[in-house]
């Protein structure tokens, strides 16, 4: 008699044959929208994964977070392909999101053209009519080293010589073999939604969004966005760290010191001309808003700025958005019917505009100080007075909503945007997301300073997204300068406190998932064997400890 297992899928118990394959389980079941993976107790799994042990299973669509980064993995893997037939010998590489698609380029003999990239994008829709298979092979790490070296991909021969893991994942289609991820959607008949075109020197891959996942949403330009990410990798090439096979021979040849101390110096001038830049407008500019998702070095990058600002001979102030929150009883509430503290609402925008009009104006202000513990404003006789060397810093999520400071003329502002974006890859063909880089580094400074554990900052982590899309996000392009806080040394130092965190996550709760796509990511990384080079000032100290900031 054939072996039979329990599942639990969608609120059912079913008793189905050992060895059942996710996706004939899957159509029993009616979705709104395309299944793509799924989950098996907490763990990422293809629809052609066989079920062998009573388990629980969760179906993916694109409405998830794991759903959507399969579709674009697999987007990712049938693009390069389809690239490399159009333009045989090419190198194609994926540099970094950029508004609602992925920004890549493809060296060739040619400079790439936009009739190159319309050829791509048929042979793509060639392939996905012809619903060729994506294949699965668990392989040894020398199999697949030839595999790559025969196909030239010299940049994935490099990182597998380095790894010691005896065997390897890889995804086929057709004759091409790749890294892109382990987890892949079945058949390229999944990937009819999507867009390619030419973006100056390179190309755009457009993918729909998890909000609605049935169109493509027009795209948006991100100029400012898109020169910051540009310098980002001009500074990659100049110090020549661009992937992380790199990374790891410096740290194994003991040469790391030189880029730890380049990367920090190149922050420290970045942020000087910011400030050499207001000092330049001292008469004109009286606000500075930083602004900038969480975990992105937003506190650390003002006191530095602070410092910089003194050398011009400007004596900022601070005040705190917090203390401007209005009465717990007047707070807005979500959805779900929770306080909503990151809703605009949330502040006194009206007392908040009146106290930086009077400070503006050389009249005192006496400033409240919310009582979280009672929930309230009180006033405890803390009087502010400036002249007119002292602009005003305000750090916080509205920074660049000109709805947070209505009062004040637009002339009068300057708007700092903050994040981290890496520029760093695992290969051509597999970049490292920023949001990834931030959660590591929340991760590490929520267990170090908070008393949280891994799992409660993963499970937090898509509200905090959430509040990202809708509060800091459309507002990006406002800012009169970005700064990016990432480091391009800071994965080989974040791992070391990363992945015991991570690795006490278990199998069940929905963490796991996540915990083990970070883990995988920083096991192709080495850890960098000191930190007496990183200065007590660097934005990593912010979520480490030891930094000369901390209060």
């Amino acid at each position: 008699m054939d072996r039979t297992i329990t599942v639990q899928i969608q609120g059912n118990r079913l008793v189905i044959p050992c060895g059942t394959t996710i996706i004939d389980l899957a159509k029993n079941f009616k979705n709104s929208h395309q299944v793509v993976a799924a989950y098996v107790d907490h763990e990422l799994h293809s629809l052609t994964d066989q079920l062998d042990h009573d388990c629980q299973v969760e179906l993916l669509d694109l409405t998830s977070e794991d759903g959507m980064r399969v579709y674009r993995n697999s987007l990712v893997f049938l693009m390069i392909r389809a690239a490399k037939e159009v333009l045989p010998g090419c190198r194609v590489v994926i540099e970094h999101s950029l508004s609602n698609g992925l920004y890549g380029e493809i060296e060739t003999i040619q400079p790439l053209v936009e009739d190159d990239v319309a050829k791509i994008e048929q042979r793509m829709q060639q392939l996905i009519r012809a619903n060729e298979p994506f294949v699965k092979h668990k392989l040894s790490r020398q199999q697949a080293v030839a595999i790559f070296d025969e196909q030239k991909l010299l940049d994935k021969v490099r990182l597998f010589n380095q790894l010691s893991d005896p065997e390897v994942v890889l995804h086929s289609c057709g004759n091409y073999y790749d890294t892109v991820a382990d987890v892949l959607v079945p058949s390229t008949g999944y990937l009819q939604l999507f867009k390619l075109r030419f973006y100056l020197p390179g190309f755009i891959l457009e993918f729909p969004k998890r909000s609605n996942p049935t169109v493509i949403p027009e795209y948006i330009e991100h100029g400012k966005l898109a020169n910051v990410y540009y310098e980002t990798e001009k500074w990659g090439k100049n110090v020549g760290v661009s992937n992380v096979a790199v990374l790891n021979e410096m740290i194994e040849q003991g040469t790391f010191g030189d880029l730890i101390r380049l990367a920090e110096a190149y922050h420290e001038k970045q942020i000087a001309r910011i400030a050499d830049q207001i000092a330049a407008e001292r008469d004109r500019l009286r606000v500075i808003l930083i602004a900038g998702p969480s975990s992105s070095g937003k506190t650390t990058f003002a006191q530095r700025l602070m410092i910089q600002l003194r050398i011009n001979q400007l004596h900022p102030v601070v005040i705190g958005m917090d203390d401007y929150f209005v009465d717990r009883d007047k707070t807005p509430r979500d959805e779900n019917g929770n306080y909503d503290f990151e809703a605009l609402e949330a502040i006194d925008i009206k007392l908040f505009n009146e106290h930086l009009a009077k400070l503006i104006q050389g009249e005192p202000v006496n400033i409240p100080t919310f009582n979280f513990m009672k929930g309230r404003r009180e006033w405890n006789g803390r009087v502010l007075q400036i002249g007119p060397d002292q602009p005003i810093i305000i750090e916080g999520i509205h920074g660049l909503n000109d709805k947070l400071t209505a009062a004040i003329p637009k002339g009068r502002k300057f708007k700092i945007y903050v994040s981290a974006l890496t520029q760093i890859n695992i290969d051509d063909h597999t970049r490292i997301p920023t949001t990834d880089v931030r959660l590591l580094r929340r991760i590490i400074r929520d267990n170090q300073f908070r008393s949280h554990t891994a799992t409660e900052t993963i499970a937090r982590w898509p509200s905090v997204r959430c509040g990202e899309e809708k509060y800091i996000f459309p507002y990006q392009e406002d800012a009169d300068v970005m700064f990016n806080s990432a480091i391009d040394y800071e994965l080989a130092v974040l791992k070391k406190y990363a992945e015991p965190l991570l690795r006490a996550i278990t199998n069940d709760v929905p963490a796991y998932a996540t915990a083990q796509r970070l883990l995988k990511l920083l096991s192709y990384i080495k850890t960098l064997p000191s930190e007496e080079d990183i200065p007590c000032n660097s934005i990593l100290k912010e979520f480490l400890g030891g930094s000369c900031f901390a209060k």
